[in-house]
């Protein structure tokens, strides 16, 4: 299946997610993990769609979502940067998610600094993500504040 760039460049715009989660990790120097993620979920009957793009990419896997939805997630820090960021840099957004794809970029660029591994870059992603479409901005709130050491609750 050959796809246009510009098309898979809105139909992200209509289907697609950057998100970056932070979760509590003991094993991390911060205490907290920095997981990014470019996702597309899709319906079970257009999954061959989630496959076309697994292959334009060059990345990803395609995982059952929930029910009889599907979806393309790639997380690979490496992958992000080399292949989603570029394209994504040519191929542009037009809608709200152009906003959170630069905020998702800084923090990819940030995470190859290291800067997630000290606690002022983990302020600093933890700031971005959420100014992003996050649900959970009170629990990023809550961790941005217990590494200030200002919340005593361990999130």
């Amino acid at each position: 299946m050959k796809i246009d760039p510009a098309w898979i460049a809105g139909f992200v715009d209509g289907e697609g997610t950057f998100y970056v989660g932070i979760n509590k990790n003991y094993t991390m120097t911060v205490g907290y993990q920095v997981l990014p993620e470019f996702r597309i979920v899709q319906h079970k009957k257009d999954i061959q769609l989630l496959y076309a793009l697994k292959k334009i990419f060059g990345a990803g896997v395609i995982r059952m979502n929930h029910k009889d939805c599907y979806e393309l997630r790639i997380r690979s820090l490496d992958h992000l940067d080399k292949i989603i960021i570029p394209f994504f840099d040519i191929n542009l957004l037009l809608t709200q998610k152009k906003f959170d794809f630069i905020k998702f970029k800084k923090i990819i660029n940030l995470m190859k600094q290291n800067k997630h591994l000290e606690k002022s870059g983990l302020i600093k992603i933890i700031d971005l993500a959420s100014l992003m479409n996050r649900q959970d901005k009170q629990k990023t709130l809550q961790i941005k504040n217990f590494i200030l050491g200002e919340d005593k609750v361990h999130t």
